[in-house]
């Protein structure tokens, strides 16, 4: 395989997950008497550019079906993370209703609905029918299409070009992200702005975050690859924020080469800090499998000590992330007998790859367990708050990234 941004052999493994369904494959019952599609969960590094990246096996099609079943809506957090982002990016570059907002992968219109609110004119691109109809229940225009360079370049034809270009975790998950840039580009107005969030593989690594990887990521970013890639496609990134979403995650701010916009001090600070890490450099990017493997075995270990003293263990969360550490340390129902989640979407379906249940969190407080797992650590927080009534039965909330802890 060669690196999917500057075509380098890449040789280098930085992690190693065996093989496993794609994360968001929730199944059905009737989907239980059949077999999975297992595909290789393995990262490379690239020596040149620096991009960590999947393999490829799966493609895009595959992975985001029509009946996708990941809808943003469902986390108020993220909710909240969403309308604060609008109304900052409103005041910022002075939006109105003679400007014309776009998001990539704009899922259930859990963020461009606040535009839509403001009265500014708005567009969602969006491929998965599921979530897409959401977002159009809220009023919201989307195009069901996979965004790149040729659509990109109809939407300018017809007059659509972008004030602001929206992608908020869409750039990890595009198998060609130097088409996907192209047509960044291609999309903006001469002084046009785009913000992608992503989570950044310098808090990744920091934090043990194996779990974060899945076929549906196709490549972990930093500042470092990010720059490089927006060069090549006549772009480049004039600020740059620390987020504390999905464990560590990085706003950049891009816009044409020749747009106005200064740079902000915040990316040289960053790009320093990232070279003080290691991150041009090929040490940074060994011995993470060994930190996989320990919180694996962590987990295993505290399941199986459960199971030992009669005691009960539930999940919490039926996140891609929870698959990949299901999957990887090859949790069942006999350590883990069923997982809540408040998405209807997967509620009466399987775990990919595990086949464990799903359940509406209602059975968490018909029946509390001993232990409550949270698949989803990153909002750790929220939902022990909305399962506190709990606490009184003496239930217990544990996480297993980026180390097991027991509250």
């Amino acid at each position: 395989m060669k690196c999917r941004h500057c075509a380098t052999p890449l040789r280098d493994v930085f992690l190693d997950l065996g093989a496993a369904p794609p994360s968001n494959a929730y199944l059905s019952p009737q989907a239980l008497r059949g077999p999975e599609t297992h595909y290789p969960l393995r990262l490379f590094v690239c020596g040149t550019c620096r991009l960590v990246q999947t393999e490829d096996f799966a493609a895009a099609e595959e992975l985001f079906s029509a009946d996708y079943a990941y809808f943003s809506s469902t986390s108020r957090g993220w909710l909240a993370h969403a309308a604060a982002y609008a109304s900052m990016a409103t005041a910022r570059l002075g939006l109105g209703p003679g400007a014309h907002v776009v998001e990539v992968a704009s899922n259930d219109g859990y963020l461009l609905r606040n535009f839509v609110e403001a009265g500014i004119p708005c567009l969602g691109i969006e491929p998965t029918d599921s979530t897409a109809a959401a977002a159009e229940a809220l009023g919201i225009p989307v195009l069901r299409e996979f965004f790149g360079e040729a659509l990109a370049r109809q939407l300018a034809a017809d007059g659509r070009q972008a004030d602001l270009i929206a992608g908020n975790n869409v750039y990890a998950h595009v198998p060609d992200i130097n088409d996907f840039t192209r047509g960044l580009a291609a999309l903006l107005k001469r002084e046009g702005v785009v913000t992608l969030e992503f989570p950044h593989l310098m808090r990744l690594v920091e934090h043990g975050q194996f779990d974060t990887v899945y076929h549906e990521h196709f490549s972990y970013l930093s500042l470092l690859s990010v720059r490089r890639i927006f060069a090549a496609a006549g772009l480049r990134v004039f600020d740059v924020e620390e987020l504390a979403t999905h464990g560590g995650s990085l706003r950049i701010w891009g816009c044409l080469e020749g747009a106005s916009h200064a740079e902000c001090p915040s990316v040289a600070a960053l790009a320093a800090e990232e070279d003080r890490r290691g991150m041009g450099g090929d040490a940074f990017y060994h011995g993470f499998q060994a930190r996989a493997e320990r919180i694996k075995d962590d987990l295993l270990r505290f399941l199986l000590q459960a199971r030992a003293e009669g005691t009960r263990v539930a999940g919490y969360g039926a996140a891609a992330k929870g698959n990949t550490l299901m999957n990887f340390a090859g949790i069942r129902p006999d350590l883990l007998p069923f997982v809540c989640d408040a998405a209807p979407a997967k509620q009466g379906r399987f775990l990919p790859g595990s086949r464990i249940p799903v359940l509406a969190p209602q059975a968490l407080h018909d029946d509390p367990p001993d232990y409550v797992l949270i698949l989803p650590w990153n909002i750790a927080e929220e939902v022990m708050a909305q399962l506190a009534p709990l606490r009184a039965h003496g239930t217990r909330f544990v996480t297993a990234v980026p180390e097991l802890a027991v509250r």
